[in-house]
């Protein structure tokens, strides 16, 4: 088996250049060095995509303050870093044998990546379900790193993956099932969805994102879909209402939020939850948000960032006490955005102005929630004033006059 090399290995090797290829699986762009290692989560869409669709290779260079950046340069560097021999693309091979797969499940640990704080019971319970090909759901509080889990699962197995955001899907059934189209010469036609074409694709990881606030529509066509029993999609539009069967070894990653404050959301079906097994994130304590914080912002002051994982324990531990004054505490991610505004020059003040108070409501006056969460900030915040009173200048002009 061929080990896959972390992010702390990938560390070690920042000041070695790595030039990177592009290549589709499924709906993703992944993105391979020439001696196999992936680096797909380490690089943005965005880039990824615009790289493949210029067929260019992308080369991590690191900027002046010290931040990566990829750069895409012409597809002959990374042909030039590639050996007669091409090497395997393939991360992590998964046994199959059962005394493999028990060895291989217990020994997964080392495949999580440094920046996601999942604890490693958690982690080996979300890689056994997808090794297994169970349907898994992702659950907890919003901005605690679902999605990231869910994608962390789909590098460390390398095996074929599609993106759906059904929170984001108007339209359910050309999402999951396709369109019908009429075209003056050819008349009507059914064009089925990138769906169709996934749930056919054998090992395929398939991230369902956002489900709790998916159509009514989505759940019911999913219904079949995702019944360990049935596990088929009926297409009615297309010609003789054809049924297709999902491949062996298909695995469903969803996301969901589940609980009174997420408005938007949908209370999900019973039925529906049932057919999936639930892997529950838990919110970070002070210290692991600390530790986060610091691996993902290094050049960042180190006690600053030790504050902002403070702020949002703070408000954590509020939210859940019986008294709270405030609904819900800081997110992971609204403290990874802080951070970032952090690294960007602004200060913890300015940062929080933008990034955290907007979220809290400022009905009440000085009882509000925003009253309460900026005065947990500013017990932090460097106001600039002194123990004296006076400074020097100020103490020699008033001798002086």
């Amino acid at each position: 088996m061929k080990e896959k090399l972390n992010i702390n290995q990938k560390g070690k090797l920042m000041n070695k250049s790595v030039i990177v290829k592009i290549e589709m699986s499924g709906n993703r762009y992944n993105a391979f060095s020439s001696d196999g290692t992936k680096y797909t989560s380490d690089i943005g869409t965005g880039t990824r995509k615009g790289a493949f669709k210029k067929g260019m290779a992308l080369e991590r260079r690191e900027g002046k303050n010290g931040r990566i950046y990829w750069w895409k340069v012409p597809m002959e560097m990374f042909e030039a870093t590639t050996t007669p021999v091409m090497p395997d693309m393939t991360s992590v091979d998964v046994p199959t044998d059962h005394a493999e797969v028990l060895n291989f499940i217990h020994n997964s640990y080392s495949l999580k990546p440094t920046g996601l704080m999942m604890n490693e019971l958690k982690w080996k319970y979300l890689v056994r379900s997808g090794v297994r090909g169970k349907n898994i759901m992702m659950t907890g509080p919003a901005g605690c790193g679902k999605t990231m889990a869910a994608k962390a699962l789909v590098n460390s197995l390398d095996r074929p993956d599609f993106y759906f955001n059904l929170g984001a899907t108007q339209d359910p059934r050309a999402t999951l099932i396709g369109n019908v189209h009429f075209e003056k010469k050819s008349g009507t036609y059914f064009s089925e969805s990138v769906f169709v074409k996934a749930i056919q694709t054998p090992n395929a990881v398939i991230l369902l994102d956002e489900l709790s606030r998916a159509h009514p529509d989505a759940w019911n066509i999913l219904m079949t879909v995702l019944d360990y029993g049935q596990r088929y999609l009926r297409l009615d539009e297309s010609d003789g209402q054809e049924t297709i069967k999902v491949a062996d070894g298909v695995t469903f990653v969803a996301t969901a939020n589940i609980g009174n404050e997420y408005t938007s959301t949908r209370v999900m079906d019973k039925a529906l939850m049932d057919r999936f097994t639930i892997v529950e994130m838990d919110v970070l304590n002070e210290s692991e948000e600390n530790e986060l914080l610091t691996y993902m912002f290094p050049h960042v002051d180190s006690e600053v960032l030790g504050n902002v994982a403070k702020i949002a324990s703070l408000t954590r531990n509020e939210a859940n006490s019986d008294t709270a004054r405030v609904g819900s505490g800081i997110s992971t991610r609204t403290t990874v955005e802080l951070a970032g505004l952090l690294f960007d020059g602004f200060s913890l003040p300015e940062a929080a102005e933008v990034s955290i108070y907007p979220q809290y409501d400022a009905a009440g006056g000085v009882d509000s929630e925003r009253t309460f969460v900026k005065q947990i900030v500013q017990k932090f915040c460097d106001d600039g004033s002194s123990d004296d009173l006076f400074n020097e200048e100020e103490v020699l002009e008033a001798t002086e006059a």
